[in-house]
């Protein structure tokens, strides 16, 4: 069998989430696929003919936060539902479902928000067949459906709302007001599961082990015999890109590895001995810590840190490939690729879609220059954060580089408020080192989407150690829970975990006499400080 055999026995047809505006339509997606269901997000403007070039095996449409009586109010292609593709409306999609197909949707004045109580009618139907006839779901509507159209079963209903779910078989076409998507709901992952395998008959066949075998054929047919080139910085996503580029292609991909003196304690050494040990990667490491810190020296605004440290970055990276390219053209093999660690929620956010090919700023650590004479290799482009550590593992990668917390592009740079100092940094990678061991001992790793660790440089406050008076730094540890990153709250971190970590940052950290915490969610704080 050829590569390119390979390639298009292993491709997946998507169930497609049609985004209405709703905060979890990403959530969705990822659901689904927790579902062992290949999802794509596809905007609510999107035509019948474009769902039906992209052959999907089933449609899940969103909920939004508008509602379906306002002017400008987001609509579907009603020809979508002439397709014979089975169909899923989630809240305001159950509205617009219900509308589009001749039911009555109402707005009453009786809201639903939060828990509430469902009662499952006559068995559930297929979509919530084998569930308790009682059950908490989460809602958040004001309008509700009033009348099922034509051909529809109710399923559930509530005390306010009397059409709470729906379902048509001979269509498989079924709704829910609530949002089985969040944990809230506490059988929604099952009403998602009898939609996608009992409703619409799709296997759950989509895992780490079928992506990897699609993307090396891909990378394979992609390449040839040219070579390509990464800059590996240590994280999660690009280590796992180029661990599947190298799987695909072997000795034709080099990575370079540039030290800017803005990593976290042994990061370098992890890269250049676990990753390369278990990998075989050939890797270049370029020592530019005096570069970067005399570039930064005297700058104390954030965004002037990120555009010294993404300049900086970029001089690096082309001096490398200037090195590496007139190395290539020796044996007759040009570098025309560059490997990129993209993400799916970067290419939803970005408006883009699998396929485009655009160098995003926010991808690396300021942005490699967009004129670098370069194909794109973004073998995690379809992907979810979760999805790529699982990929990671599968293809044998360290735990200590698979389960790494997301870390920005300029490193420490962006997590000292103040002026950037080799000595400032030595402190705030110490203090960063103990977080992240008390953690992982607490066994909070899984927990916690990710802790920054803060020092604030410029200021400074009395304390108390030993017989005498200090006047130290602060710490402040910034620990939140999240699915995405595109919103957060602060994570409850137990009172003896920050007790053991107030204790050994204070006893081992010079300069720090003081650890707080930041209890602020996103919106309105950033995860990161800076």
């Amino acid at each position: 069998m050829t590569d390119k055999q390979s390639a298009r026995e292993t491709e997946q047809r998507p169930v497609l989430v049609v985004d209405f505006g709703a905060q979890y339509a990403q959530l969705i997606a990822r659901r689904v696929r927790e579902a062992g269901v290949y999802s794509e997000i596809v905007p609510h403007t999107v035509t019948a003919a474009e769902i039906a070039a992209k052959n999907p095996v089933g449609i899940v449409l969103s909920g939004g936060p508008s509602s379906v009586y306002e002017p400008g109010a987001p609509t579907l292609d009603a020809e979508i539902f002439t397709l014979g593709v089975p169909t899923l409306g989630i809240c305001y999609g159950f509205q617009v479902m219900a509308q589009t197909l001749g039911g009555e949707v109402a707005n009453t004045g009786l809201r639903e928000y939060g828990a509430t109580d469902a009662t499952v009618k006559g068995g559930g139907g297929v979509l919530l067949a084998g569930q308790p006839e009682q059950q908490n779901v989460w809602m958040s509507h004001g309008d509700q459906v009033s009348r099922a159209p034509e051909g529809f079963e109710v399923l559930a209903s509530t005390a306010v709302t009397p059409v709470a779910a729906f379902g048509d078989d001979a269509r498989r076409f079924y709704g829910v007001q609530w949002h089985p998507e969040v944990k809230h709901s506490d059988y929604g992952q099952g009403v998602l599961e009898n939609f996608l395998h009992n409703a619409a008959g799709i296997a759950n066949d989509w895992n780490s082990g079928s992506v990897i075998a699609e993307q090396v054929a891909k990378i394979r047919e992609q390449v040839g015999t040219a070579r390509v080139i990464c800059g590996l910085s240590g994280g999660v996503d690009s280590a796992v890109a180029a661990a599947i580029v190298h799987k695909a292609v072997g000795d034709q991909l080099v990575c370079v590895f540039v030290d800017h003196g803005l990593m976290r304690k042994d990061e370098r050494a992890q890269v250049e001995q676990d990753y390369v040990a278990a990998t075989g990667i050939r890797l270049v490491s370029i020592d530019a810590r005096d570069q970067f810190l005399t570039a930064l020296a005297g700058v104390t605004d954030p965004e002037q840190k990120r555009k010294i440290i993404g300049r900086e970055f970029i001089r690096t990276f082309e001096q490398a490939e200037r090195e590496l390219m007139a190395e290539a053209a020796a044996d007759g093999e040009p570098i025309r690729f560059l490997v990129q660690g993209t993400l799916y929620p970067d290419v939803v956010e970005s408006g883009g879609s699998p396929g485009a090919a655009n160098i995003k700023s926010h991808h690396n650590v300021g942005g490699l220059p967009e004129d670098l004479d370069f194909e794109l290799i973004e073998p995690l482009r379809a992907l979810f954060k979760d999805e790529v550590r699982a990929i990671g593992r599968e293809l044998g990668l360290p735990e200590v580089i698979v389960g790494r917390q997301p870390f920005p592009g300029p490193g420490l740079g962006i997590r000292i408020v103040g002026e950037i100092t080799f000595d400032r940094l030595e402190l705030l990678r110490d203090a960063d080192a103990i977080v992240r061991e008390e953690l992982t001992a607490a066994g909070l790793d899984q927990e916690i989407w990710q802790c920054p660790v803060v020092l604030l440089a410029d200021v400074r406050s009395v304390g108390v150690q030993g017989d005498g008076r200090t006047y130290g730094h602060p710490i402040v540890l910034r620990p939140v829970t999240s699915e995405d990153a595109m919103t957060a709250d602060w994570a409850r971190v137990p009172y003896d975990v920050l007790s053991r970590i107030s204790t050994r940052i204070t006893n081992e950290v010079r300069d720090v006499n003081r650890v707080v915490v930041d209890i602020t969610s996103k919106p309105p704080g950033t995860i990161e400080w800076e």
